[in-house]
């Protein structure tokens, strides 16, 4: 056998065993009378020593050892010397008198060691993620998205739900992100398409009966790439039917819980707290706030109404919103200079036409180049709505209610942050419910689905459908962590009537959501059940429980911003004979504009 025990498992109770130990050399140290070898697997590290004990052929080969070479090594267990345990090591107290060495693969120089303190850049460590993957760092996120996975599927195990496989070659429903297509050998010119998500197949096995449904799945969107968003995915996927929203909260609730105290050891009390939309948006101007801290928005537009100030009087007039934000104690942080560079963020990133502000001095009174343009009883109204106190800065977008929004978020954000107003191991868990159902699409003149276009429609606001849909709101929830969306669900329509009304809002005619959508329409004659569920994001999970910034640390094979695997180099050009079988030609770019 390579191994009788791990690289993690020796302890002090294992004194005088004669054990083998198979891993990668990840130190070495030449200490003249003996060498001292750090062996390491995915489980930890044991000091192995070679010494005249060892023999000469032995000492002999140990010498060519180098660093992410692959060894075995034959010998006994025995105390470490007074002195030299090393308590940040669980196989700290013990080390192995190497009697065998067998070399079973030497490594040459690599790029970067896997235990190197400085890390080269991203794309490098992507390119040898063979490495990559061999830093403890990067083995511990492994673990812990194995452990939460397995969470989730015990949990849903115990309240009954079915683990059922869905399709990864499917049709195109355009809708949403742009699918990922698949040609087919069979059929000339036709198309699967990679799952962007199991919405209607898991809806279909709802009125098919399986009313407890689970699924860790596979997800394909050929969207724009960032930080957070990957083209291929994984989410936790359930449905339920005969169920209401709050059934389907309450479940994740309880997986919340169990996963917080599982991982974390944290105790999470629930019901979870919810917020409307409209009020998330009043109150953080974002859908997914961050409730680790306050620095909640306040609306002053009624006071910028009263000003002399005409940027102010000129929105409030036109019917849009001026808002701003208090900090605490922020003021002798942020210089001018600073303050500038925030005006170009708003101004560049959301939008804003520029950026107010007001420094409370050590008097209670408000300094900015603006505040000659209002008079001190106004001046006082301002603090008094901000409850701003000596040393706060208080910063005001003036603009239309989304440009706000994203602004001052933006702002937020980026404070909360800086003057570390929570801690970055806290996790705070809440829902946000009551979305709209819709979005109106300026450029395409008609409105759009918010979430899907499967989503139902509070019944007391079923008439808005055809008096008002811009004021119609969704059986719609998202789960949020620390500010993210860590997962998204609806109540789905489940009858054919009150689905091809939405459709039509959408702007589908009978006959084109026939054509895209004909088997669902079909399925919701036969018996449909009332049902909903939720999607949660695995990888964000990972990346939010591991207190991680970037969600291509939580995959093991991640694809870059450009959506390319840089050690495979995919994707690539394929043979000519692939494309001949497929009947397809590939065009310059140049060509298509043609």
């Amino acid at each position: 056998m390579y191994r009788t025990h791990t690289c993690g498992e020796l302890r002090k109770s294992d004194v005088g065993q004669t054990v083998t130990l198979a891993g990668w050399v990840d130190s070495y140290r030449d200490h003249g009378g003996g060498l001292f070898v750090d062996l390491r697997d995915r489980y930890g590290k044991t000091q192995v020593v070679f010494s005249s004990d060892s023999g000469e052929e032995t000492q002999k080969l140990s010498r060519s050892l180098r660093n992410e070479d692959v060894i075995q090594i034959i010998g006994k267990v025995d105390p470490r010397p007074d002195g030299t345990v090393n308590p940040k090591l669980n196989t700290g107290e013990v080390e192995i008198k190497v009697e065998k060495l067998v070399i079973l693969n030497k490594c040459k120089t690599p790029p970067f060691f896997p235990g190197q303190q400085d890390m080269p850049g991203e794309d490098l460590r992507l390119k040898h993620r063979y490495l990559d993957l061999r830093r403890q760092q990067m083995q511990q996120t492994m673990l812990l998205r194995s452990k939460i996975i397995k969470l989730m599927r015990d949990y849903f195990e115990q309240h009954e739900f079915i683990d059922v496989e869905t399709p990864i070659l499917g049709r195109s429903t355009p809708e949403g992100a742009r699918d990922y297509l698949v040609p087919s050998r069979v059929h000339h010119g036709e198309f699967y398409a990679l799952p962007q998500s199991p919405q209607l197949y898991k809806q279909i096995l709802m009125m098919a009966g399986y009313d407890r449904y689970v699924q860790v799945a596979r997800c394909f969107r050929d969207e724009d790439l960032r930080a957070d968003r990957q083209p291929e995915f994984t989410q936790l996927d359930m449905e339920m039917a005969f169920c209401e929203m709050d059934d389907i909260i309450g479940i994740i609730d309880g997986l919340v819980t169990k996963v917080a105290k599982e991982v974390h050891g944290v105790d999470v009390t629930g019901p979870l707290p919810q917020m409307t939309y409209d009020e998330a948006m009043e109150r953080f101007g974002h859908d997914a706030p961050d409730l680790r801290f306050g620095m909640e928005i306040t609306d002053a537009t009624d006071l910028a109404a009263e000003a002399e100030f005409r940027v102010f009087k000129a929105v409030a007039d036109a019917g849009n919103r001026v808002r701003g934000i208090c900090a605490k104690g922020a003021a002798d942080k942020y210089s001018r200079r600073l303050i500038d560079d925030m005006t170009s963020m708003v101004q560049d990133d959301f939008g804003a036409k520029g950026l107010a502000w007001f420094k409370v001095e050590a008097d209670g009174t408000l300094n900015s180049p603006i505040a000659k343009n209002f008079t001190p009883e106004l001046l006082a109204k301002f603090k008094e709505r901000f409850a701003a106190e000596a040393g706060d800065l208080i910063l005001i977008v003036a603009d239309k209610f989304e440009v706000t929004c994203k602004s001052l978020y933006g702002l937020r954000k980026k404070l909360g942050a800086e003057l570390k107003l929570y801690d970055p191991k806290a996790m705070h868990f809440s829902w946000v419910v009551e979305f709209p159902m819709f979005d109106y699409d300026e450029e395409e003149g008609r409105w759009v689905a918010m979430h899907h276009p499967f989503t139902a429609p509070r019944p007391q606001d079923i008439e808005l459908l055809d008096s008002d849909p811009g004021k119609c709101r969704a059986l719609a929830y998202d789960l949020v962590i620390n500010g993210s969306e860590a997962g998204g669900g609806t109540i789905r329509i489940h009858d054919n009537a009150t689905q091809q009304k939405v459709f039509g809002l959408l702007g589908m005619t009978e006959e084109d959501a026939k054509e895209r959508f004909g088997f669902l329409l079909d399925a919701l004659q036969y018996g449909a059940p009332p049902h909903g569920g939720i999607a949660l994001g695995i990888d964000r999970w990972v990346m939010l429980f591991g207190y991680l910034d970037n969600i291509r640390d939580c995959i093991a094979f991640p694809k870059t911003q450009r959506a390319a695997d840089l050690m495979t180099e995919a994707p690539s050009a394929v043979d000519r004979k692939q494309l001949e079988e497929l009947a397809i030609k590939v065009l310059r770019l140049d060509e298509v504009k043609k």
